[in-house]
């Protein structure tokens, strides 16, 4: 879909029931019910245009360790790995190794598809699917994403990290630190970058750089049950900055992208995900990103990613790789 023809935050149009800025029916086709959301900025002259980002040729992979996050916060599993060794089988002739893994998708680097996050007053999933018929109704699977052609397009980097320690400002990533409007438009501005409709925004918090250096004992004390963690500001200010943006997804190396705790009237849970299936993504690993944007000088590249094709499935690993 071409962003041109979107309202900007503004002038979007009224959803019965629902708070200004609800997306639902905007990305509607022929009476068909949209499952992609934003992603439908991801147009093929928007991908062609992210091929010229594409000038040394070196590549960065964004998927952080599937084995990092060792403990269970909230509640969810972490990865089971086991090796088969199939010379323990009988009248197996030959030498030969398989792999089986088990391990929640929200447990390292992911992307929250649209079966994860309904409204938090009512349950509503993007384009009015409530929790208790989402999945009887087979929509919003993550499979959509494949059956696209992926998440294929030009990605920015924010560097929060490097930002702060120009500025002079002290944070820990494991407290309720807010990054804001007015901060990422200085980094654009710092990084030169000109946004345009259909970018992938990444954001560098150095949570997960934080996660890397610290003890056992500070990941049990900080995020197996933890309640704080920073994150872009959740108000009116970020959506409408985000919308009339028209990025098609955004994701960063924070535990939730979003600061928490959240506002409670302006979770971008709720709008990114419930109102305008905004793919998030979280626990990217952007340490070697950042560092390959400071030493080339540009804070762009090509993006592309291949989520898990699951049908149903709700959350993914990116399986994400920047090439400049």
């Amino acid at each position: 879909m071409d962003a041109a023809k979107l309202p900007n935050w503004k002038d979007m149009p009224k959803v019965e029931g629902k708070p200004h800025g609800c997306a639902w029916g905007l990305f509607d086709k022929d009476g068909v019910k949209d499952e992609l959301g934003t992603l439908n900025l991801l147009t093929p002259d928007v991908v062609r245009q992210a091929r010229d980002e594409i000038q040394t040729g070196r590549s960065v992979a964004l998927n952080w360790g599937l084995d990092r996050l060792s403990e269970e916060a909230f509640g969810r599993h972490t990865l089971k790995h086991e090796i088969v060794d199939w010379r323990t089988k009988p009248s197996y002739p030959f030498y030969c190794y398989d792999d089986e893994i088990s391990f929640n998708t929200q447990v390292g680097s992911q992307w929250d598809g649209l079966r994860h996050w309904g409204d938090s007053k009512a349950g509503y999933y993007y384009n009015g699917i409530h929790h208790d018929d989402l999945l009887s109704s087979g929509k919003l699977g993550i499979e959509n994403w494949t059956k696209r052609g992926g998440i294929v397009g030009r990605g920015v980097l924010l560097d929060y990290v490097a930002y702060a320690a120009r500025k002079g400002i002290a944070y820990s990533p494991m407290s309720g630190h807010a990054i804001t409007v007015a901060q990422m438009d200085e980094m654009a501005k710092d990084a030169n970058l000109v946004f345009r409709p259909g970018d992938i925004l990444l954001v560098r918090t150095g949570w997960t750089k934080w996660y890397d250096e610290h003890s056992e004992e500070d990941h049990n004390k900080f995020v197996a049950n933890a309640y704080a963690w920073i994150g872009v500001q959740g108000c009116e200010a970020t959506l409408e900055w985000l919308w009339n943006h028209h990025f098609a997804a955004v994701g960063g190396d924070s535990n939730g992208f979003e600061v928490v705790p959240m506002d409670d009237n302006w979770r971008l849970h709720d709008f990114l995900l419930s109102y305008w299936g905004m793919p998030i993504g979280e626990m990217f690993d952007v340490e070697a990103l950042a560092a390959e944007c400071e030493r080339q000088k540009r804070w762009s590249f090509f993006f592309t990613s291949a989520p898990l094709n699951l049908p149903g499935g709700v959350a993914s690993p990116p399986n994400a790789v920047c090439i400049f």
